[in-house]
């Protein structure tokens, strides 16, 4: 058993690199695997208990302007936005939102001279930041590859780094 709860087979839900996906099950669980650079978010409406998770490549969609367009959820502006757009219509309200992080590391070289996992935050936060949104929790940076998953009944949002799964706590 996991520490979010039980997965009945069909209820796990993957969320590939470069995708988001919103769900109103209470049964369903949204994983997201492999986040070195990339970074994942989950975001959950307390009130309304749905939720959604992305996993995004890249900061900014002005990167591959014709790529953002195909596949929104590379970037993390372009992404992030979309994700936001989905809550909302389906009645989420900022001040129930719980925004959880992981990702953002340095996985292949500790120079990192492009620090996309760094960037990444960086806009990920000034996003939020600028749409009133407060961030709850963040598991980011080093060099470990991390499985995020979100349990829509709870709200729970957990990591697995190394074979161990943790519960992302909320600070908020």
């Amino acid at each position: 058993m996991s520490p979010g709860g039980d997965v009945r087979p069909g209820h796990r839900k993957v969320v590939g690199i470069s995708e988001l996906r919103t769900s109103a099950d209470p049964d369903d669980v949204l994983v997201t695997f492999s986040l070195g650079s990339c970074i994942g978010v989950s975001v959950w409406d307390a009130r309304r208990k749905f939720g959604g998770l992305i996993h995004c490549m890249l900061p900014t969609a002005t990167l591959d302007p014709k790529q953002a367009q195909e596949k929104p959820a590379m970037f993390v502006d372009s992404g992030m936005t979309l994700l936001l757009e989905r809550l909302f219509a389906l009645g989420a309200q900022r001040e129930d939102l719980v925004v959880k992080i992981s990702g953002g590391a340095s996985p292949l070289d500790a120079a990192d001279c492009f620090r996309i996992g760094e960037r990444n935050c960086t806009v990920l936060r000034k996003l939020l930041w600028k749409n009133s949104i407060l961030l709850a929790a963040a598991a980011v940076g080093g060099r470990e590859p991390r499985i995020m998953s979100l349990f829509l009944a709870t709200g729970v949002t957990t990591i697995r780094t190394g074979g161990v799964e943790t519960v992302l706590e909320s600070t908020k």
